[in-house]
């Protein structure tokens, strides 16, 4: 009796061990906000030249959304991670190249769109900017990003594109 006992238990804690490692801890609403630009993608510029190519994937038991970018520009690649950090209840990417570059962008989804940005810092010029990304779930099937730098001078605000670029599913 009291090996079967034992046995029923241990059963039952193996079966509870089991069913708490299967357990898809981001397979939320929130975790999915960015899953639109999943895939495989050519990426095209406004004037129609090919910027690139992208495969972007959830990896992780969908935690994170992988990316890995190459540019039309030969020797260019580049790969980032974007994730929903539950702690700070907001999206981060985190995006490095092969130049040794590196960003990390932070923000939401709005809508149709998930916008992300840098904490600000100073440029050369000592004028405080940000960069800020948009990509944009179009009804299409298409995905924009657009990424622009914002930058505080005497002036006044100060916005430049660094990258418009239209992403169509291989």
């Amino acid at each position: 009796m009291k090996k079967s006992i034992f046995t029923f238990f241990a059963l039952i804690f193996i079966s509870h061990l089991f069913a708490q490692n299967n357990k898809c801890a981001c397979c939320t609403e929130k975790h999915a906000e960015f899953a639109f630009w999943e895939g495989q993608w050519d990426v095209t510029l406004p004037n129609g030249n090919k910027a690139g190519e992208n495969d972007l994937k959830l990896i992780l038991g969908k935690c994170v959304l992988q990316e890995r970018w190459t540019s039309a520009s030969p020797g260019y690649t580049g790969t980032s991670h974007s994730f929903y950090n539950v702690v700070a209840k907001q999206w981060e990417q985190v995006w490095i190249d092969n130049q040794g570059a590196s960003l990390h962008l932070k923000g939401n989804k709005k809508g149709n769109q998930m916008i992300l940005q840098t904490d600000e810092a100073i440029n050369k010029d000592g004028n405080k900017f940000v960069n800020r990304v948009t990509w944009t779930d179009n009804d299409d099937g298409t995905v924009r990003q657009y990424w622009e730098v914002i930058t505080q001078t005497k002036e006044g605000e100060k916005i430049s594109v660094a990258f418009d670029g239209l992403y169509r599913r291989k």
